[in-house]
C-alpha cells in the first residue's frame, strides 16, 4: 500500500524553527537518505501523517512524498515523537527508499484460529514474540505476517522458522525464536480458611517464663540436730 503526502522544505533546523512551524498548524520532520548526504528539514501536514501512522501498515507504510522543487520521492517514516499528553506528532524523520533495493523493516505478528491445547486442554495461548523482522523491496513491505495456531496442543509452540513463506519476502529473525505456545494456566493461589488466616496474621505472644514454686525448704542435718537441743 502507497499513500500520498504533501510536504513543503523549511529554512533552517533547530528547536526556534521547528516551533514556528507547530504555530503554523505543520509538523517538523527531517528527510534523510537517498543519493544526498545532507539531511533536509521540511514540514507535513498532522492530519495526512496521522492517517498514514493509525493505518494497518503503520510506520511501514511506503510513501509518495511530493516535496516541492524536488517533485515525488518514496519514503518510509524512520521515526516520530508524540506529544505525551494530546497524542499530536511533534516531529517525524523521514527516509528514501530505493525501489529496487532490498531492506528489512520490523512487523507484526498475528494468530489465526483457535488452539486445540485451549478448546480440549484447557491450556493458555501465549504470546512471546509480536513482531518479526523481514527482508523485501520497499513495495513489498507486508501490513503483517499471520500465523495459524489451530493445531497447536498443549506444550506446542510456533518459531520463526514455522511460519508460511513468502517469494515477495523472507523472515530475518532468528529462525529458532518463539512467536507462541500453549502453557498450562498458572495455578490461582487457595485462600487460608478464615480462622487459620486470622491465626496467621496475629501477633506472636511471647510465652510467659516459667515459674518456678517455692516449696519448703528441706533442713539440713546440722538444722535438725540443733532442734533437738
Amino acid at each position: 500500500m502507497e499513500a500520498v503526502l504533501e510536504a513543503t522544505p523549511r529554512e533552517t533546523f533547530g528547536k526556534n524553527e521547528a516551533r514556528r512551524t507547530r504555530r503554523d498548524g505543520k509538523v517538523p520532520g527531517v528527510l534523510y537518505g537517498g543519493d544526498k548526504k545532507e539531511a533536509t528539514p521540511i514540514a507535513v501536514e498532522p492530519r495526512a501523517l496521522l492517517k498514514i501512522l493509525h493505518s494497518e501498515a503503520g510506520q511501514n507504510t511506503l510513501i509518495s512524498l511530493k516535496l516541492a522543487g524536488t517533485g515525488d520521492t518514496r519514503v518510509l517514516v524512520k521515526d516520530f515523537q508524540l506529544d505525551p499528553v494530546t497524542h499530536q506528532v511533534l516531529h517525524a524523520d523521514f527516509y528514501r527508499v530505493a525501489m529496487d533495493r532490498v531492506l528489512q523493516v520490523t512487523i507484526p505478528v498475528i494468530v489465526k484460529g483457535e488452539a486445540a491445547g485451549v478448546k480440549q486442554q484447557s491450556g493458555v495461548l501465549e504470546f512471546i514474540r509480536r513482531e518479526i523482522v523481514v527482508e523485501c523491496l520497499p513495495a513489498d513491505i507486508p501490513e503483517h505476517v499471520e500465523i495459524d495456531v489451530s493445531n497447536l496442543m498443549l506444550h506446542q509452540g510456533i518459531r520463526v522458522r514455522e511460519i508460511p513463506t513468502s517469494p515477495k519476502w523472507k523472515a530475518v529473525s532468528d529462525p529458532d525464536m518463539m512467536l507462541v505456545h500453549v502453557i498450562m494456566p498458572k495455578a490461582e493461589e487457595v485462600e487460608a480458611p478464615a480462622d487459620a488466616a486470622a491465626v496467621a496474621a496475629a501477633p506472636a505472644v511471647p510465652a510467659e517464663p516459667e515459674v518456678i514454686k517455692k516449696g519448703k525448704k528441706e533442713e539440713t542435718e546440722e538444722e535438725k540436730e540443733e532442734k533437738k537441743k
